[in-house]
């Protein structure tokens, strides 16, 4: 497994430095501020059962800024399939190299996980499996199910990778009906070369519509970070793509840079402009939106959940 809460640490407080470097290092502004990943007891217990369970985490292989506060309040994203990543995006601190082999105990030692920690909500990531023939959605499949049986009020959702050139992938996780299906469009197409090597915009895109259309009441969520270099107009075109492939819940945060080896950081996001984002979110039709400088696509998902099943409620039984 990946990094420890010492390197994540390490990560959360270096400075960012974006393509104006000869002007000065940008030093992180007031509002970007975080939770210290410490010794809280939820924090040391979540951290004991991913270790003694064998469960790797996005919080930690992907230096998530929330740790803290997550962990702290027994919230953790499981990365699926080994924390070895077959593709190398330019923003993303997983591993990259030979991934490792499928684990045919995973699903049970999640669903374990899940079960001591009495999780009401549990999101499911994982790298990206090119290697497989399925891309592991069958392995999502198998986590879903076994979660199904051992936590049955457990609300499950998926953050799953692209599945590129998986025939019949997107369509084998669908059909387990996880309650929210997640795939993040990332950024901007422009910026995807840089950005997001190996994936296609377009392909996302159908892929989110896919699944709604073939489980309309499945919720869809996407994510997007700013201050890769975006324009203003170009997060508002990938708004109108996301609800074109009727996307319900958008997230919209701070790129922050894992290391002087990925992608710089352009500038800092200013708080009054994520409001103006999920305002302008709001008016395109999204049913949920989080948008803020710290916002990542787990980050109090299952308040989110619970927000977007319900509004869907009152507007049934209106």
């Amino acid at each position: 497994m990946g990094g420890e809460g010492s390197r994540v640490a390490r990560d959360l407080v270096q400075i960012e430095v974006g393509p104006n470097a000869s002007r000065g290092a940008q030093r992180r502004p007031p509002w970007i501020r975080v939770r210290a990943a410490g010794s809280s007891p939820g924090y040391l217990e979540t951290r004991e059962l991913m270790s003694r369970l064998r469960l790797n985490t996005v919080c930690e292989e992907a230096a998530c800024p929330n740790i803290g506060e997550c962990w702290s309040a027994k919230h953790a994203t499981v990365m699926i399939l080994g924390s070895v990543c077959t593709r190398k995006c330019g923003f993303c601190n997983v591993k990259t190299g030979r991934p490792d082999p499928v684990d045919p105990d995973e699903p049970a030692r999640l669903a374990s996980a899940i079960s001591t920690l009495g999780l009401r909500h549990v999101v499911i990531t994982s790298v990206d499996r090119d290697d497989l023939d399925d891309g592991g959605a069958d392995q999502f499949v198998q986590c879903i199910e076994r979660i199904r049986r051992e936590a049955p009020d457990t609300t499950i959702e998926v953050l799953t990778p692209d599945f590129l050139r998986k025939p019949g992938a997107i369509e084998q996780v669908a059909d387990a009906r996880p309650d929210v299906f997640n795939h993040n469009l990332e950024t901007a197409p422009r910026l995807y070369t840089l950005a997001r090597r190996g994936a296609d915009y377009r392909h996302s895109l159908d892929l989110l519509a896919r699944v709604k259309r073939r489980h309309p009441s499945t919720f869809t969520k996407s994510g997007i970070m700013v201050g890769l270099g975006e324009q203003r107009e170009e997060v508002i075109e990938v708004m109108d793509d996301m609800r074109a492939a009727d996307v319900d819940f958008i997230t919209i945060g701070q790129y922050l840079r894992p290391t002087q080896k990925h992608i710089p950081m352009d500038r800092y996001v200013t708080p009054d402009e994520f409001e103006q984002f999920a305002e302008i979110a709001r008016d395109k039709g999204f049913s949920m939106v989080s948008s803020s400088p710290l916002t990542r696509s787990s980050y109090h998902a299952d308040e989110d959940f619970a927000q977007l099943a319900q509004a869907r409620r009152k507007a049934t039984d209106a």
